[in-house]
């Protein structure tokens, strides 16, 4: 059977009621049959993580023509496997993460919840975005978000992506952008990562921050830069992780 109007599976890590879903919902509505399963509340940080010692649940918040809106128990990845597994009825042709209440950008792509449900579309083949704005504010303006968003997640409709390819999409907190640069991720890491205090009972507990340092030589064309010079960042990832360059001399190393 072939279905008239491209299904959109649309997920977050912020969670069902927040700004950055919601904009992103009103801007691609128009594009296809959308189906939004989210987590029921934040899950910032959670990567790839599943629920595996509890049982999830969901439950209908709105349906209308062209929408359906479900809420979860569960972390992004565990909405990405329900959704395809359980609720729809044929595999979507899109998957769009976010928006992100903040960046994405560099080495965040390995820790975010965002860019963890993009990925599980990956895997199950369904070309996947994750979409971030560089502003963690609960009312931010996703004007350029919304615009850059939906023109990449039109274009992918109509041309697909690579088998084991999803994108990675941040967009500056300036209200016009100059334009999109195709990057490649930041080499570095965090620094200087916790703020420590101390409870009421005197006993230390620390607060996660940190700043990021790009690595040397720091490459041209990495996203943290063109972020910088008010440019959004797309950034091609991949599920296979095997570092082909080194196997050869992995296996020279362990000859029998």
């Amino acid at each position: 059977m072939k279905h008239e109007r491209p299904l959109i599976l649309v997920t977050n890590d912020d969670g069902v009621h927040a700004k950055g879903i919601n904009e992103l919902i009103n801007c691609l509505k128009d594009l296809g049959e959308l189906v939004v399963f989210a987590p029921d509340g934040p899950r910032s940080g959670m990567s790839s993580a599943i629920t595996s010692t509890s049982p999830l649940t969901y439950s209908v918040i709105k349906k209308e023509e062209g929408l359906t809106i479900y809420s979860c128990s569960g972390t992004p990845v565990d909405c990405v496997k329900l959704a395809i597994n359980e609720i729809l009825d044929h595999k979507p042709d899109l998957l769009v993460s976010g928006i992100n209440h903040g960046g994405n950008m560099a080495i965040c792509v390995n820790y975010s919840g965002t860019m963890g449900a993009a990925a599980e579309g990956c895997i199950f083949d369904v070309p996947s975005i994750g979409v971030s704005l560089m502003d963690q504010a609960h009312d931010a303006d996703f004007s350029e978000c919304c615009r850059l968003g939906r023109m990449v997640a039109r274009r992918i409709l109509k041309e697909g992506l690579p088998h084991g390819t999803y994108l990675n999409l941040n967009v500056p907190n300036i209200p016009q952008v100059k334009g999109m640069k195709v990057c490649r991720q930041a080499d570095g890491r965090w620094v200087r990562e916790f703020m420590r205090s101390e409870n009421a009972q005197g006993k230390p507990v620390f607060w996660l921050t940190g700043d990021f340092e790009n690595a040397k030589p720091i490459h041209p064309e990495n996203d943290t830069l063109a972020l910088d010079s008010g440019y959004a960042s797309l950034v091609p990832c991949k599920i296979d992780v095997t570092d082909y360059d080194f196997m050869q001399q992995l296996h020279n190393l362990f000859a029998q």
